[in-house]
């Protein structure tokens, strides 16, 4: 079995869409914020300081359409070209980063 070590990077807007998605369930958007207070989850990256570039995957991607969740992990995967994303969204396998790379994900099957 694979293990993904800690801390895990993210950014804000997928912490906000995990909560979203976990609001029905009791004690999920907590659990969600669990993560972070205890650093197994880490959201550094900055909208601000990459918002062309956001702006630029989302305009490219429109008709799938890319949220600005899902343009933040592509872009992370351009500054750091060893990461991958975890995510359940098969999305990610129409994205592309750097214009024509597949993002690397890693996905449950």
């Amino acid at each position: 079995m694979d293990v993904i070590e800690p801390p895990i990077f993210t950014c804000d807007p997928v912490l906000s869409e995990a909560c979203f998605l976990l609001q029905d369930i009791d004690g999920g958007p907590d659990a969600v914020l669990e993560l972070v207070a205890r650093g197994i989850v880490r959201s550094d990256f900055h909208v601000l300081a990459e918002v062309d570039s956001l702006r630029a995957l989302m305009k490219k991607f429109a008709s799938v359409p890319m949220s600005l969740a899902d343009a933040c992990l592509v872009r992370m995967t351009e500054l750091d070209q060893r990461s991958a994303v975890l995510t359940l969204d098969s999305d990610f396998k129409i994205y592309r980063r750097n214009k024509r790379q597949v993002v690397p994900t890693l996905m449950p099957r």
